[in-house]
């Protein structure tokens, strides 16, 4: 089945007309071509005279008209004027072969470019009868010769294969570049996708920690710990302008996570939450290509407690190619991390991994692996107090 986005570039023998502009342009090119009429107007000039010569330049320029007004319409798609058209430039030619004799025929290679033109599935059983009607009615004819023609006939059959390789060669063309504009915007949509993704884990994350953090320090101040309440309010600050860079980092692609730096922040977040939190006391055992993927996780796994849980008990487990979160809170989180989870199951399928997020009555579990990596050594977790 084709897809919807290859049949978008699919490309119509209309964009031949664009490429070759508009107006008279358009005609130009194979008006060129229209010289090898010469023969034709010089088999009049020696089979007829008066009026009848008359009468055969005039279906030469006839014939002329009618090709070029329906070339156009055979690879734009216009069937039903260019076969009437196709028609009459026909018999043209059979009325032709009475004032021009053997070299009407000449005809026959206009017909066959126009039979090209149309790309229909039968236009090659169109071209052989026009090759054979060239080669035999001469012969067929005593008044026109009595010989087969073979070279009128040859000449019919290799200007169509010519005319035949120039369509599909625009085709290509025409094709190549719906396709680079395809991926061009392909290519957009896929940036546009990474900063709105970017955008809301680092904010969703960085809110979420000063959210916490402030309400820390209103508590704090409301008990008279004011020295405390002015740390954290000052970490309130650092952690606005870190993450007013990160966005800047994000929109321009130079944001870097690291595993190590999103374990040292959540380690913080957690705390400021007073949820007990058991983290890895090293990440040495983990993959060093996987950090990035891995501080997504603890970044958005971690986010999602503060923000849905209400959990107590948070641990972090980290192995050579897995990073698991589970808590102890009211479960359901599969359904609450909405875009985060969505944005970071895309990470992870990029990265070839796997993400399962499964929810209970009581507590939630996020778990990434990547397979293909060394086996597995757990690192071990160390509590962390509120």
């Amino acid at each position: 089945m084709t897809s919807p986005t290859l049949a978008a570039v699919e490309p119509r023998l209309e964009e031949v007309a664009r490429m070759w502009g508009a107006g008279w342009r358009r005609y130009f090119f194979p008006a060129f071509w229209l010289v090898y009429l010469g023969q034709t107007v010089d088999g009049v000039s020696k089979a007829s005279h008066g009026w009848a010569a008359f009468a055969g330049y005039a279906i030469v320029v006839l014939f002329a008209a009618t090709y070029l007004a329906a070339l156009p319409m055979g690879w734009s798609g216009q069937y039903r004027l260019f076969w009437t058209l196709y028609g009459f430039a026909f018999a043209l030619t059979g009325v032709e072969l009475v004032f021009a004799r053997a070299d009407a025929l000449v005809f026959c290679v206009y017909l066959a470019v126009l039979t090209v033109a149309t790309q229909v599935r039968w236009a090659l059983v169109g071209v052989v009868a026009l090759t054979l009607i060239t080669a035999l009615v001469p012969w067929s004819v005593p008044a026109l010769g009595g010989k087969v023609q073979w070279g009128a006939a040859l000449s019919v059959l290799l200007v169509s294969l010519a005319m035949f390789g120039f369509f599909k060669i625009v085709q290509s063309n025409i094709a190549l570049a719906a396709a680079r504009a395809e991926v061009a915007r392909l290519a957009a949509e896929n940036e546009r996708s990474r900063i709105a993704r970017d955008l809301h884990d680092l904010l969703g994350h960085s809110l979420t920690t000063i959210t916490v953090k402030a309400g820390l320090a209103r508590r704090l101040a409301e008990h008279g710990e004011t020295e405390r309440a002015f740390t954290e309010i000052a970490e309130v600050e650092q952690l606005s302008r870190r993450t007013l860079g990160d966005v800047r980092a994000a929109v321009s692609a130079h944001r870097e996570v690291t595993l190590t730096g999103e374990l040292a922040t959540a380690r913080e977040v957690l705390r400021a939450a007073g949820i007990i939190a058991e983290l890895p006391g090293s990440v040495a055992e983990t993959d060093p290509t996987l950090s990035e993927l891995f501080g997504w996780v603890v970044r958005e796994g971690v986010t999602n407690v503060v923000r849905h849980s209400r959990a107590e008990h948070v641990r972090i487990t980290l192995g050579r190619s897995f990073v698991e979160i589970a808590d102890d809170g009211r479960g359901g989180g599969a359904g609450s991390c909405g875009n985060g989870l969505l944005g970071l199951r895309e990470r992870t399928d990029a990265a070839g991994g796997t993400l399962v997020a499964t929810s209970g009555l009581k507590g939630f579990r996020l778990r990434v692996e990547v397979p293909g990596v060394e086996a597995d050594i757990t690192a071990p977790a160390t509590p962390v107090a509120p």
